[in-house]
């Protein structure tokens, strides 16, 4: 297939977004007076922990469009600390803070760059990524592959989230460009990226470097284990 544009999924695609939040979530944790060690970090009743299972619940309640991304962004504070009598806190205080510690996590994965790099030299590039503009752009100015993308598209400003056509729709717009049948989306979440490039229309490509099982009814034109393999499909 004879591709023209890529998007390329942002975290967990080419970034390694646990380790960015791991970084936000011990700043923002010292700045209130809280220290967790790495081992107690992965205990059930850990802040650390906790905050992971909220935030995560969220997100799933964010794609299902029963939360905003403004209100996500603070309630996940106000649920971790509700009811604890050792912390009074500001959970918009609390969330701007943290929000700035994730905007400096660049982490890329290793070989990310070079397969961007390489990559960008014969096709048009975009990110497509749900959200925070302010972060994603941080994050992505500091990786230092900004130059290496067409558009970066951010569910908070496009208005929508993956999976909804909105976010395409915009991201079409923005690169001026419409025909589908040339443009494959790559990302590791079957029910975010695939089911969105699904439900537009293009060609589907699964970042699935852990081999996981694909138990969802989502079925991706492509599979690949490391982000390498996609010289094969786009004939590089």
């Amino acid at each position: 297939m004879a591709y023209e544009i890529i998007l390329f999924d942002a975290d967990d695609t080419l970034f390694d977004y646990p380790r960015a939040e791991e970084h936000a979530l011990s700043s923002v944790f010292r700045h209130i007076g809280i220290e967790e060690s790495l081992a107690r970090a992965e205990e059930a009743d850990s802040y650390t922990f906790r905050y992971k299972q909220i935030n995560s619940g969220l997100w799933r309640e964010l794609e299902q469009g029963h939360v905003t991304t403004s209100e996500l962004k603070v309630e996940r504070f106000r649920r971790l600390f509700e009811g604890d009598a050792a912390f009074t806190i500001d959970a918009d205080e609390i969330s701007d803070r943290y929000l700035g510690f994730l905007g400096e996590g660049h982490f890329l994965f290793d070989g990310a760059e070079a397969v961007i790099r390489n990559l960008a030299k014969r096709y048009r590039l975009a990110i497509i990524t749900n959200g925070y503009k302010d972060v994603q752009l941080s994050r992505i100015a500091r990786s230092g592959l900004a130059d290496c993308f067409e558009q970066v598209i951010i569910s908070e400003e496009a208005g929508y989230q993956k999976p909804h056509t909105g976010i395409f729709g915009y991201a079409f717009e923005k690169l001026g460009y419409h025909d589908r049948s040339k443009m494959l989306i790559v990302g590791d979440s079957l029910t975010s990226d695939m089911q969105g490039g699904l439900n537009i229309g293009i060609d589907t490509c699964w970042y699935n470097p852990a081999g996981k099982a694909n138990t969802t009814s989502v079925q991706p034109k492509y599979e690949i284990r490391s982000l390498d393999e996609l010289y094969g499909i786009v004939d590089c």
